[in-house]
């Protein structure tokens, strides 16, 4: 992301596109982030109450505590804000004016509401023929559960599969950090907005595009629900002292930080392993020469390596694995991130337009012809409410009297 103002909006790839971010919380609303960080004009509509996004930082025990609105910032930089009772007509009626002048509608609404509201696609498309409908659901827009409230964890991680995939033998099924499906399925709804926006450069035509929590979270443990679809099945996993593999397992250095192995070439690259933990005499240990030996005496492998990696900090295993091309991962901390520099070249962190957040998180696509717009602050709530209305062609009495 480059510095605030380094960019003029008008070298960006989706300047000149209008979206209508009619969502709440974070999936749906993650995606209009995304077009915005590369251009679009991104207007956050709202009823007079706001977006509860606003209120997750301060009211959800999950959530670190801070006095940055953080959340909020991070999924609404870059938008600007208008406040619209859409329950009443003169506000209804303002909104399709904004329509009719409007490229994207994303909104994540059931579908009992948006009949209820008039924004169902078949509503919206006669204002404005053009227009990309983007619609994101919990668990789809068809179905016995089509009504049912949807959250990452309910639809993206339960329904899906995943929790249950994370599970530990005898114990309970695996839980989540907030708005990891959610950020994960917003990539998908950006995706299927720029497809519909290729498909009306080639036609003219606008379309309807969306996607789920549900159909992106089976997407995400595609492995296990695909080899589900065909019959095969795992038992939960084992607890680290009897793992499948004791080359794909974690293991804890002395200074207590733990190190992620997948050694996928296994043969090509355990005679290197046993060399960089000082045993190279297990190479060739009768009990461990294949692959086959290896699996089914896991447990007694995992204990060797474990004593081995307890013995020296992970700064020494980090440089002598790399230097062994060895593939494993430090199991980083939340709070190490900050100070993480690869993070920093991989364009994951970056610095903002915002000065009570210096630093943010990037989306994650990268571009060598552009480069996106440095987060500004979340706007307040109905803080561009008469421009943006003065910009669909409203009167200031018309605005007035709204």
């Amino acid at each position: 992301m480059a510095d605030p103002g380094a960019v003029p909006d008008a070298t960006l790839p989706l300047s000149g596109v209008r979206v209508l971010d009619i969502s709440s919380f974070i999936a749906a609303p993650a995606a209009a982030t995304v077009l915005g960080d590369w251009g679009a004009d991104v207007i956050k509509v709202e009823g007079p109450e706001g977006d509860p996004n606003r209120q997750m930082v301060r009211d959800t025990p999950s959530y670190p505590k801070s006095p940055i609105n953080y959340a909020w910032h991070l999924d609404s930089r870059n938008k600007r804000s208008l406040v619209l009772d859409l329950k009443q007509p003169q506000a209804r009626a303002a909104l399709d004016r904004l329509i009719a002048v409007s490229d994207v509608l994303i909104c994540n609404f059931p579908p009992v509401v948006r009949e209820r509201l008039r924004l169902r696609y078949e509503d919206v498309k006669a204002v404005n023929p053009r227009l990309i409908y983007a619609s994101l659901t919990g668990y789809g827009e068809t179905g016995p559960d089509r009504d049912r409230p949807g959250f990452d964890a309910t639809a993206y991680f339960a329904r899906s599969g995943l929790f249950d995939a994370q599970r530990y033998e005898g114990g309970p099924p695996g839980t989540a950090v907030p708005a990891q499906g959610d950020r994960a399925t917003a990539m998908g709804l950006v995706s299927a907005i720029l497809m519909a926006l290729m498909r009306r450069m080639k036609t003219g035509e606008g379309s309807w595009v969306g996607t789920s929590l549900l159909a992106n979270g089976i997407w995400s443990c595609g492995v296990m629900a695909q080899a589900a679809l065909v019959g095969a099945f795992l038992p939960p996993r084992p607890p680290r002292d009897r793992p499948r593999s004791a080359l794909a397992n974690i293991y804890r250095t002395r200074d207590d930080r733990w190190i992620q192995l997948v050694m996928v070439r296994e043969d090509k690259l355990w005679p290197a392993l046993c060399q960089a933990i000082e045993q190279p005499a297990l190479a060739q240990d009768a009990r461990f020469t294949t692959i086959e030996a290896r699996r089914s005496r896991a447990a007694e492998l995992a204990a060797i390596l474990a004593d081995a990696f307890a013995t020296r900090d992970y700064a020494h295993w980090s440089d002598i694995l790399a230097a062994a091309d060895i593939t494993f991962g430090v199991i980083s901390r939340v709070q190490d991130l900050p100070d993480d520099e690869q993070a920093v070249h991989a364009g994951a962190i970056v610095a903002s337009a915002n000065p009570e957040m210096p630093r943010t998180i990037a989306n994650p696509i990268h571009l060598d012809f552009a480069q996106p717009r440095a987060a500004t602050p979340g706007p307040a709530l109905g803080q561009h409410t008469a421009e943006v209305l003065r910009e669909a062609g409203l009167s200031d009495d018309e605005i007035a009297a709204l």
